[in-house]
């Protein structure tokens, strides 16, 4: 009996690959702020209300260069925008590992946001390009390993080297690592430009104009503005919490991250495919109530053994990978094909410009003490909780219309192939052929 074709190419398989190690690197370089916290807040001697600042100043650059970017996003080769973003993040970066004051640094991480925030939306347009959302799931689940890739290895590497060299070794690391990762991208990524074969808007801003004001592309950019809520409100304080309020020392706070990172490193792929087989909106529902439990349980901890504490962690990883898996594979089936770059700039752009309101709203719910104690964190959990919630009910009508696209059933988009044989098993379309969905 002849076996049946695998699921992805060889090629595809590299490309997945290569995207989560490049958002690895993306990931690592907004999440390592949260974990240098306590050290930046003694260090620098700036308040919760600065560093809250130096977070969200990122996601606002974010936001702002991904809509400017929106209109272009489709009007290029995939792998050149891609490349163009991916060098002003290393500069970005390189000008935090060299920091020497707090508004210098401040700098450095609007310089990392302008290019850095713009990359993700490039990865999803890719994603949507190569892959249907029959197996969308199946990818984000697999790139999305770069989260826990980073709790893992990243986050416990960085905060060894501050602790030992200081807080710019980690960003000095980021540098080293993403520079390998680009000349992978120069030399091995083929041009991704099939979606330039699809009639769309010759002007970049009639064709962000047209973008958003579709009532569709509306309902998902409002669900993404509350789905990044969680994450920006209680990532900046995280360490500093665990440090000040549950009572764990520097020295074993990698082991939290570590935990973390495993177990998410671990769970990625398979809620991936739980995604794709069990229904991504229906997962999505899932993981969002039990990150609801979570996060009202943990935001209201005192003094907590260590154990404890990598075991909350771990649980409430586990809740947000689901509710990012999901939704990102549920949301990437929205936009049309000659749509998707300016689509996804758009709502990466809504996702980062939301984060940084909360991350400068979580700055001033939460206040520290004279003895470095983090009070109002249970309000800051409950706004969250509250957010989460929101989010179920948003992203319901996204359900319902993706359903219906799929029902109506893709058209099979213009331009050639690749050249490679491909089994009945195998997904349709590689590089370059496109997908309406």
């Amino acid at each position: 009996m002849e076996k049946p074709a695998p699921l992805f190419t060889p090629y595809q398989k590299f490309v997945i690959a290569m995207l989560a190690f490049l958002q690895f690197t993306i990931v690592l370089d907004f999440m390592i702020i949260g974990p240098l916290g306590a050290m930046l807040l003694k260090e620098m001697h700036i308040t919760t209300g600065q560093f809250g600042l130096v977070v969200s100043a990122y996601a606002f650059s974010a936001g702002l260069s991904g809509i400017l970017a929106a209109g272009f996003a489709d009007k290029f080769d995939r792998k050149k925008i891609l490349l163009f973003f991916y060098a002003g993040f290393l500069i970005g970066t390189l000008l935090c590992g060299i920091a020497p004051t707090y508004k210098f640094l401040l700098g450095a991480r609007i310089v990392t946001g302008v290019f850095g925030g713009v990359i993700g939306s490039v990865c999803m347009a890719i994603i949507a390009d190569m892959f249907p959302i029959q197996v969308r799931g199946r990818v984000m689940g697999f790139v999305q390993t770069a989260f826990a890739g980073s709790q893992v290895l990243g986050l416990p590497l960085g905060l060894f080297l501050s602790n030992r060299w200081g807080w710019h070794a980690p960003f000095l690391m980021i540098v080293a690592v993403s520079a390998a990762v680009g000349a992978v991208i120069v030399f091995k990524l083929k041009p991704i430009t099939g979606h330039l074969l699809v009639q769309n808007d010759k002007n970049a801003f009639v064709h962000l104009y047209h973008t958003v004001r579709q009532g569709r592309y509306l309902q998902a950019f409002a669900a993404t503005m509350l789905l990044s809520t969680g994450g920006f409100m209680l990532m900046p304080f995280g360490s500093a919490f665990s440090v000040n309020n549950l009572g764990i020392s520097m020295q074993h706070l990698p082991w939290v991250y570590l935990g973390t990172g495993i177990t998410s490193f671990v769970a990625g792929p398979f809620i991936g495919r739980l995604a794709d087989k069990l229904g991504k909106y229906a997962l999505f529902c899932i993981g969002s109530g039990f990150a609801i439990v979570i996060v009202l349980v943990y935001c209201n901890l005192g003094v907590t053994p260590l154990a404890g504490v990598v075991v909350i962690n771990i649980l409430l990883f586990a809740a947000i990978t689901a509710r990012m898996i999901s939704s990102q594979a549920l949301v990437s089936g929205v936009p049309d094909m000659g749509d998707r770059g300016a689509f996804m700039a758009v709502n990466n752009s809504v996702a980062q410009l939301s984060g940084g309101v909360a991350s400068s709203l979580a700055g001033l719910i939460v206040v520290q003490t004279s003895s470095g104690k983090l009070e109002h964190y249970g309000i800051l959990g409950l706004v969250v909780a509250v957010a989460i919630a929101a989010t179920i009910a948003l992203m319901y009508p996204i359900h319902k219309a993706v359903q219906a696209k799929a029902v109506k059933g893709p058209g099979q988009g213009p331009g050639p192939g690749l050249g490679q044989s491909r089994g009945p098993g195998a997904v349709p379309h590689p590089v370059g052929v496109q997908r309406s969905n």
